[in-house]
Protein backbone atom coordinates (compact mmCIF):
# COMPACT_ATOMS: atom_id res chain seq x y z
CA UNK A 1 0.00 0.00 0.00
CA UNK A 2 1.31 3.48 -0.94
CA UNK A 3 2.12 5.95 1.82
CA UNK A 4 -0.12 8.64 3.30
CA UNK A 5 1.44 12.05 2.73
CA UNK A 6 0.64 15.42 4.24
CA UNK A 7 1.87 18.37 2.14
CA UNK A 8 2.19 21.57 4.20
CA UNK A 9 2.49 24.96 2.55
CA UNK A 10 1.13 28.03 4.34
CA UNK A 11 0.39 29.75 1.01
CA UNK A 12 -1.07 26.82 -0.95
CA UNK A 13 -4.47 28.52 -0.56
CA UNK A 14 -3.58 30.47 -3.70
CA UNK A 15 -2.88 27.16 -5.48
CA UNK A 16 -6.35 25.97 -4.41
CA UNK A 17 -7.86 29.11 -5.91
CA UNK A 18 -5.79 28.99 -9.12
CA UNK A 19 -5.99 25.20 -9.47
CA UNK A 20 -2.28 25.03 -10.12
CA UNK A 21 1.13 25.54 -8.55
CA UNK A 22 3.92 23.46 -7.05
CA UNK A 23 2.06 21.60 -4.32
CA UNK A 24 -1.20 21.38 -6.24
CA UNK A 25 0.65 19.61 -9.08
CA UNK A 26 2.69 17.47 -6.69
CA UNK A 27 -0.53 16.38 -4.98
CA UNK A 28 -2.27 15.75 -8.30
CA UNK A 29 0.55 13.57 -9.62
CA UNK A 30 1.19 11.74 -6.35
CA UNK A 31 -2.50 10.80 -6.18
CA UNK A 32 -2.28 9.46 -9.76
CA UNK A 33 0.65 7.33 -8.58
CA UNK A 34 -1.50 5.84 -5.82
CA UNK A 35 -0.42 7.91 -2.83
CA UNK A 36 -2.95 9.28 -0.37
CA UNK A 37 -2.22 13.02 -0.21
CA UNK A 38 -3.67 15.93 1.78
CA UNK A 39 -2.61 19.57 1.33
CA UNK A 40 -2.57 21.71 4.49
CA UNK A 41 -2.54 25.51 4.09
CA UNK A 42 -3.76 28.69 5.78
CA UNK A 43 -7.39 29.73 5.39
CA UNK A 44 -6.18 33.15 4.21
CA UNK A 45 -4.85 34.22 0.82
CA UNK A 46 -1.44 35.83 0.47
CA UNK A 47 -1.67 39.63 0.79
CA UNK A 48 -5.47 39.63 0.45
CA UNK A 49 -8.36 40.27 2.85
CA UNK A 50 -10.23 37.34 1.32
CA UNK A 51 -10.34 34.14 3.40
CA UNK A 52 -12.00 30.73 3.72
CA UNK A 53 -14.42 30.59 6.65
CA UNK A 54 -13.63 27.84 9.17
CA UNK A 55 -16.71 28.63 11.32
CA UNK A 56 -16.08 27.90 14.99
CA UNK A 57 -13.41 25.29 14.20
CA UNK A 58 -9.67 25.66 13.77
CA UNK A 59 -9.85 24.24 10.28
CA UNK A 60 -12.11 23.59 7.31
CA UNK A 61 -11.80 21.03 4.53
CA UNK A 62 -12.62 20.73 0.86
CA UNK A 63 -11.79 18.40 -2.02
CA UNK A 64 -10.88 20.03 -5.32
CA UNK A 65 -10.28 17.89 -8.41
CA UNK A 66 -9.72 14.86 -6.16
CA UNK A 67 -7.18 16.74 -3.99
CA UNK A 68 -8.15 17.06 -0.30
CA UNK A 69 -7.33 20.46 1.26
CA UNK A 70 -7.23 21.39 4.96
CA UNK A 71 -7.46 25.12 5.67
CA UNK A 72 -5.89 26.04 9.02
CA UNK A 73 -7.42 29.09 10.69
CA UNK A 74 -5.23 32.15 11.02
CA UNK A 75 -5.63 35.92 10.53
CA UNK A 76 -5.42 38.00 7.37
CA UNK A 77 -2.12 39.74 6.73
CA UNK A 78 -1.31 42.56 4.35
CA UNK A 79 2.29 43.68 3.96
CA UNK A 80 5.20 42.44 6.05
CA UNK A 81 4.52 43.93 9.48
CA UNK A 82 3.17 42.56 12.75
CA UNK A 83 0.05 41.17 11.07
CA UNK A 84 2.25 38.93 8.90
CA UNK A 85 4.07 37.67 12.01
CA UNK A 86 0.73 36.99 13.72
CA UNK A 87 -0.51 35.21 10.60
CA UNK A 88 2.55 32.92 10.49
CA UNK A 89 2.52 32.28 14.24
CA UNK A 90 -1.15 31.31 14.35
CA UNK A 91 -0.65 28.92 11.45
CA UNK A 92 2.20 27.31 13.38
CA UNK A 93 0.34 26.98 16.68
CA UNK A 94 -2.94 25.81 15.16
CA UNK A 95 -1.21 23.12 13.11
CA UNK A 96 -0.70 21.09 16.30
CA UNK A 97 -4.38 20.78 17.23
CA UNK A 98 -5.48 20.52 13.59
CA UNK A 99 -3.01 17.69 12.93
CA UNK A 100 -4.22 15.88 16.05
CA UNK A 101 -7.92 16.22 15.19
CA UNK A 102 -7.50 15.44 11.50
CA UNK A 103 -5.40 12.32 12.17
CA UNK A 104 -8.04 11.01 14.63
CA UNK A 105 -10.64 11.19 11.86
CA UNK A 106 -8.51 10.18 8.87
CA UNK A 107 -5.45 8.38 10.22
CA UNK A 108 -1.84 9.45 10.67
CA UNK A 109 0.45 10.16 7.74
CA UNK A 110 3.56 8.17 6.94
CA UNK A 111 5.32 11.30 5.69
CA UNK A 112 4.95 15.03 6.30
CA UNK A 113 6.43 17.33 3.65
CA UNK A 114 6.74 20.75 5.29
CA UNK A 115 7.57 23.56 2.87
CA UNK A 116 8.85 27.04 3.53
CA UNK A 117 8.47 30.10 2.56
CA UNK A 118 8.62 30.81 6.31
CA UNK A 119 10.46 28.32 8.57
CA UNK A 120 7.74 27.90 11.21
CA UNK A 121 5.95 25.43 8.92
CA UNK A 122 9.09 23.28 8.89
CA UNK A 123 9.53 23.60 12.67
CA UNK A 124 5.94 22.40 13.21
CA UNK A 125 6.51 19.60 10.72
CA UNK A 126 9.55 18.33 12.61
CA UNK A 127 7.84 18.55 16.00
CA UNK A 128 4.56 16.95 14.91
CA UNK A 129 6.22 14.22 12.83
CA UNK A 130 8.26 13.21 15.89
CA UNK A 131 5.08 13.03 18.04
CA UNK A 132 3.11 10.86 15.63
CA UNK A 133 5.95 8.72 14.32
CA UNK A 134 6.00 10.06 10.75
CA UNK A 135 9.01 10.83 8.57
CA UNK A 136 9.65 14.51 7.88
CA UNK A 137 10.87 16.09 4.65
CA UNK A 138 11.64 19.81 4.87
CA UNK A 139 11.43 21.69 1.59
CA UNK A 140 13.44 24.90 1.48
CA UNK A 141 12.18 27.20 -1.30
CA UNK A 142 13.90 30.31 0.06
CA UNK A 143 17.03 30.26 2.17
CA UNK A 144 15.84 31.80 5.41
CA UNK A 145 17.40 33.75 6.97
CA UNK A 146 19.86 34.52 4.16
CA UNK A 147 17.10 36.17 2.10
CA UNK A 148 16.28 38.45 5.04
CA UNK A 149 19.95 39.35 5.46
CA UNK A 150 20.21 40.09 1.70
CA UNK A 151 17.44 42.67 1.96
CA UNK A 152 19.02 44.21 5.09
CA UNK A 153 15.88 43.57 7.13
CA UNK A 154 17.96 41.90 9.84
CA UNK A 155 21.73 42.00 10.37
CA UNK A 156 23.35 38.57 10.24
CA UNK A 157 25.51 39.19 13.32
CA UNK A 158 22.66 40.67 15.38
CA UNK A 159 21.10 38.65 18.21
CA UNK A 160 18.01 38.00 16.08
CA UNK A 161 20.17 37.11 13.07
CA UNK A 162 22.16 34.57 15.07
CA UNK A 163 18.96 33.09 16.52
CA UNK A 164 17.46 32.67 13.05
CA UNK A 165 20.65 31.00 11.78
CA UNK A 166 20.67 28.58 14.73
CA UNK A 167 17.01 27.77 14.04
CA UNK A 168 17.81 27.11 10.39
CA UNK A 169 20.66 24.78 11.39
CA UNK A 170 18.31 22.93 13.76
CA UNK A 171 15.78 22.39 10.93
CA UNK A 172 18.43 21.01 8.58
CA UNK A 173 19.77 18.70 11.29
CA UNK A 174 16.40 17.33 12.42
CA UNK A 175 14.79 16.75 8.99
CA UNK A 176 14.92 13.20 7.64
CA UNK A 177 15.41 14.67 4.18
CA UNK A 178 15.90 18.16 2.74
CA UNK A 179 14.66 19.37 -0.62
CA UNK A 180 16.13 22.55 -2.11
CA UNK A 181 14.64 24.24 -5.15
CA UNK A 182 17.93 25.72 -6.39
CA UNK A 183 20.69 23.39 -7.48
CA UNK A 184 23.40 25.28 -5.61
CA UNK A 185 21.61 25.62 -2.27
CA UNK A 186 23.60 22.76 -0.73
CA UNK A 187 26.65 25.00 -1.20
CA UNK A 188 25.21 27.10 1.62
CA UNK A 189 25.52 24.16 4.02
CA UNK A 190 29.13 23.72 2.93
CA UNK A 191 29.83 27.44 3.34
CA UNK A 192 28.52 27.24 6.90
CA UNK A 193 30.65 24.10 7.46
CA UNK A 194 27.57 22.30 8.75
CA UNK A 195 28.18 19.18 6.63
CA UNK A 196 29.68 16.02 8.11
CA UNK A 197 32.68 16.17 5.75
CA UNK A 198 33.77 19.35 7.54
CA UNK A 199 32.99 18.10 11.05
CA UNK A 200 29.36 19.24 11.09
CA UNK A 201 26.19 17.27 11.77
CA UNK A 202 24.31 17.44 8.44
CA UNK A 203 24.80 14.56 6.02
CA UNK A 204 24.67 15.92 2.49
CA UNK A 205 23.28 12.56 1.34
CA UNK A 206 19.92 13.62 2.73
CA UNK A 207 19.84 16.78 0.60
CA UNK A 208 17.99 16.75 -2.73
CA UNK A 209 17.38 19.17 -5.57
CA UNK A 210 13.88 19.52 -7.04
CA UNK A 211 13.39 22.83 -8.81
CA UNK A 212 10.11 24.54 -9.59
CA UNK A 213 8.57 23.85 -12.96
CA UNK A 214 5.39 23.84 -14.97
CA UNK A 215 2.60 21.46 -15.89
CA UNK A 216 3.29 21.49 -19.63
CA UNK A 217 -0.03 19.96 -20.62
CA UNK A 218 -1.91 22.49 -18.45
CA UNK A 219 0.20 25.35 -19.88
CA UNK A 220 -0.51 24.38 -23.50
CA UNK A 221 -4.22 23.90 -22.88
CA UNK A 222 -4.45 27.26 -21.11
CA UNK A 223 -2.61 28.99 -23.97
CA UNK A 224 -5.30 27.81 -26.39
CA UNK A 225 -8.32 28.15 -24.10
CA UNK A 226 -7.71 31.39 -22.19
CA UNK A 227 -7.31 33.95 -24.95
CA UNK A 228 -6.74 37.56 -23.89
CA UNK A 229 -8.35 39.92 -26.37
CA UNK A 230 -5.72 42.63 -26.52
CA UNK A 231 -4.65 44.42 -29.67
CA UNK A 232 -1.05 44.98 -28.53
CA UNK A 233 -0.52 41.21 -28.62
CA UNK A 234 -1.74 40.95 -32.20
CA UNK A 235 -0.32 43.90 -34.11
CA UNK A 236 2.70 42.04 -35.47
CA UNK A 237 5.39 43.85 -33.51
CA UNK A 238 8.50 42.34 -31.94
CA UNK A 239 7.12 41.95 -28.40
CA UNK A 240 9.51 42.15 -25.45
CA UNK A 241 7.48 40.73 -22.56
CA UNK A 242 8.00 40.93 -18.82
CA UNK A 243 5.55 39.14 -16.52
CA UNK A 244 5.96 39.36 -12.76
CA UNK A 245 6.16 41.51 -9.69
CA UNK A 246 7.13 45.16 -10.03
CA UNK A 247 9.32 45.86 -7.02
CA UNK A 248 12.97 46.77 -6.36
CA UNK A 249 14.35 43.21 -6.64
CA UNK A 250 12.91 42.96 -10.17
CA UNK A 251 14.47 46.26 -11.28
CA UNK A 252 11.80 46.92 -13.92
CA UNK A 253 13.09 50.49 -14.19
CA UNK A 254 15.95 48.99 -16.18
CA UNK A 255 13.51 47.77 -18.85
CA UNK A 256 12.20 51.32 -19.26
CA UNK A 257 15.76 52.60 -19.62
CA UNK A 258 16.41 50.02 -22.36
CA UNK A 259 13.15 50.91 -24.09
CA UNK A 260 14.21 54.57 -24.32
CA UNK A 261 17.41 53.48 -26.07
CA UNK A 262 15.33 51.55 -28.63
CA UNK A 263 12.68 54.20 -29.33
CA UNK A 264 13.80 54.52 -32.95
CA UNK A 265 13.16 50.80 -33.53
CA UNK A 266 9.50 51.29 -34.42
CA UNK A 267 8.66 47.57 -34.66
CA UNK A 268 9.83 46.82 -31.10
CA UNK A 269 7.45 47.24 -28.16
CA UNK A 270 7.73 46.39 -24.47
CA UNK A 271 4.74 44.83 -22.69
CA UNK A 272 5.00 44.79 -18.88
CA UNK A 273 2.46 42.72 -16.97
CA UNK A 274 2.28 42.69 -13.19
CA UNK A 275 1.73 44.61 -9.99
CA UNK A 276 3.89 45.73 -7.11
CA UNK A 277 4.96 48.66 -4.99
CA UNK A 278 6.81 50.35 -7.90
CA UNK A 279 4.07 50.01 -10.52
CA UNK A 280 2.50 53.45 -10.08
CA UNK A 281 5.89 55.16 -10.04
CA UNK A 282 6.89 53.48 -13.31
CA UNK A 283 3.50 54.17 -14.92
CA UNK A 284 3.98 57.84 -14.07
CA UNK A 285 7.44 57.80 -15.62
CA UNK A 286 6.12 56.22 -18.83
CA UNK A 287 3.51 58.97 -19.02
CA UNK A 288 5.72 61.89 -17.97
CA UNK A 289 8.64 60.91 -20.21
CA UNK A 290 6.33 59.92 -23.09
CA UNK A 291 7.93 56.48 -23.47
CA UNK A 292 5.78 55.39 -26.40
CA UNK A 293 7.17 51.87 -26.89
CA UNK A 294 6.28 50.68 -23.35
CA UNK A 295 2.82 49.49 -22.32
CA UNK A 296 2.31 49.02 -18.57
CA UNK A 297 -0.45 46.40 -18.54
CA UNK A 298 -0.86 45.98 -14.79
CA UNK A 299 -2.17 42.90 -13.02
CA UNK A 300 -3.38 40.05 -15.21
CA UNK A 301 -5.10 36.83 -14.15
CA UNK A 302 -2.61 33.95 -14.15
CA UNK A 303 -4.76 31.95 -16.53
CA UNK A 304 -3.89 34.39 -19.34
CA UNK A 305 -0.10 34.20 -18.89
CA UNK A 306 0.43 31.20 -21.22
CA UNK A 307 -1.45 33.00 -24.00
CA UNK A 308 0.48 36.26 -23.42
CA UNK A 309 3.80 34.40 -23.57
CA UNK A 310 2.72 32.62 -26.74
CA UNK A 311 2.50 36.08 -28.34
CA UNK A 312 5.92 37.25 -27.15
CA UNK A 313 9.08 37.47 -29.23
CA UNK A 314 11.48 37.59 -26.27
CA UNK A 315 10.76 37.10 -22.56
CA UNK A 316 12.74 39.00 -19.95
CA UNK A 317 13.87 37.77 -16.56
CA UNK A 318 14.73 41.06 -14.92
CA UNK A 319 16.53 41.24 -11.59
CA UNK A 320 18.63 43.56 -9.49
CA UNK A 321 22.22 42.42 -9.08
CA UNK A 322 22.54 43.87 -5.57
CA UNK A 323 19.31 42.54 -4.06
CA UNK A 324 19.90 38.79 -3.98
CA UNK A 325 22.54 36.08 -4.20
CA UNK A 326 22.13 34.54 -7.66
CA UNK A 327 25.18 32.26 -7.45
CA UNK A 328 23.14 29.23 -6.37
CA UNK A 329 20.76 29.24 -9.32
CA UNK A 330 17.22 30.27 -10.14
CA UNK A 331 13.91 28.68 -9.11
CA UNK A 332 11.63 31.38 -10.51
CA UNK A 333 8.29 29.98 -11.68
CA UNK A 334 8.24 32.36 -14.61
CA UNK A 335 11.54 30.98 -15.94
CA UNK A 336 9.76 27.69 -16.65
CA UNK A 337 6.66 29.40 -18.02
CA UNK A 338 8.95 31.39 -20.32
CA UNK A 339 10.64 28.16 -21.45
CA UNK A 340 7.27 26.45 -22.02
CA UNK A 341 6.28 29.27 -24.38
CA UNK A 342 9.14 28.31 -26.68
CA UNK A 343 10.54 31.83 -26.97
CA UNK A 344 14.11 33.07 -26.30
CA UNK A 345 14.82 34.41 -22.81
CA UNK A 346 17.01 37.30 -21.72
CA UNK A 347 18.13 37.26 -18.10
CA UNK A 348 19.64 40.50 -16.80
CA UNK A 349 21.53 38.39 -14.26
CA UNK A 350 24.21 35.76 -14.85
CA UNK A 351 23.13 32.87 -12.64
CA UNK A 352 25.13 30.14 -11.01
CA UNK A 353 24.00 26.65 -12.10
CA UNK A 354 22.42 28.40 -15.08
CA UNK A 355 19.43 26.67 -16.65
CA UNK A 356 19.40 29.16 -19.53
CA UNK A 357 23.02 28.36 -20.34
CA UNK A 358 22.57 24.60 -19.88
CA UNK A 359 19.70 24.42 -22.36
CA UNK A 360 20.96 27.19 -24.69
CA UNK A 361 17.56 28.88 -24.61
CA UNK A 362 18.53 32.50 -24.18
CA UNK A 363 21.16 35.00 -23.11
CA UNK A 364 22.38 36.00 -19.65
CA UNK A 365 23.90 39.46 -19.40
CA UNK A 366 27.30 39.99 -17.83
CA UNK A 367 26.13 43.45 -16.76
CA UNK A 368 22.57 44.44 -15.94
CA UNK A 369 22.84 47.79 -17.72
CA UNK A 370 20.13 49.22 -19.98
CA UNK A 371 22.67 49.40 -22.80
CA UNK A 372 23.48 45.69 -22.58
CA UNK A 373 19.79 44.81 -22.45
CA UNK A 374 18.96 46.97 -25.47
CA UNK A 375 21.89 45.56 -27.46
CA UNK A 376 20.92 41.98 -26.63
CA UNK A 377 17.32 42.59 -27.70
CA UNK A 378 18.59 43.88 -31.06
CA UNK A 379 20.98 40.95 -31.38
CA UNK A 380 18.16 38.42 -30.93
CA UNK A 381 15.81 40.37 -33.21
CA UNK A 382 18.39 40.49 -35.98
CA UNK A 383 19.78 36.95 -35.68
CA UNK A 384 19.09 34.49 -38.53
CA UNK A 385 15.60 33.01 -38.39
CA UNK A 386 16.92 29.45 -37.94
CA UNK A 387 19.07 30.50 -34.96
CA UNK A 388 16.16 32.35 -33.36
CA UNK A 389 13.84 29.39 -33.81
CA UNK A 390 16.43 26.96 -32.46
CA UNK A 391 16.78 29.02 -29.28
CA UNK A 392 13.02 28.85 -28.80
CA UNK A 393 12.95 25.11 -29.52
CA UNK A 394 15.74 24.57 -26.99
CA UNK A 395 13.53 26.25 -24.39
CA UNK A 396 10.63 23.91 -25.18
CA UNK A 397 12.88 20.85 -25.16
CA UNK A 398 14.57 21.88 -21.92
CA UNK A 399 11.40 22.56 -19.96
CA UNK A 400 10.44 18.89 -20.38
CA UNK A 401 12.92 18.19 -17.56
CA UNK A 402 10.86 20.50 -15.32
CA UNK A 403 7.41 19.14 -16.10
CA UNK A 404 5.67 18.25 -12.85
CA UNK A 405 5.30 14.62 -13.88
CA UNK A 406 9.10 14.44 -13.97
CA UNK A 407 9.53 16.47 -10.76
CA UNK A 408 7.01 14.26 -8.95
CA UNK A 409 9.03 11.17 -9.83
CA UNK A 410 12.02 12.87 -8.16
CA UNK A 411 9.88 13.60 -5.11
CA UNK A 412 8.76 9.95 -4.97
CA UNK A 413 12.41 8.87 -4.91
CA UNK A 414 12.94 11.05 -1.82
CA UNK A 415 9.72 9.78 -0.17
CA UNK A 416 10.65 6.14 -0.71
CA UNK A 417 14.25 6.65 0.38
CA UNK A 418 13.53 7.89 3.92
Amino acid sequence: MKKKIWLWNHYATDMYKNQGGRHYWFAENLIKEGYEVVVFCANTYHNKTEYIDTGDKKYATDVLNNIPFVFVRTTTALGNGLNRIKNMSLFYFNLFSVAREYSKLNGKPNVIIASSVHPLTMVAGIQIAKKIGASIICEVRDLWPEAIFSFNKVKERSILGRMLTRGEHWIYKKADALIFTKEGDTDYIKEKKWDTLQGGDIDLKKTHYINNGVDINDFNKSSEKNVLEEKDLDIGKFNIVYVGTIRPVNNVKNILDAAILLENEKDIQFLIYGDGNQKEMLEKRVSDDNITNVKMKGFVNKKYIPYILSKSSVNILNYSKTRYNWDRGNSSNKLFEYMASGKPIISTMKMGYSIIDKYKCGVELENDSAEDLANTILKIKNMPKEEYQQMGQNAKDGVADFDFKVLTKKLIEVIEKI
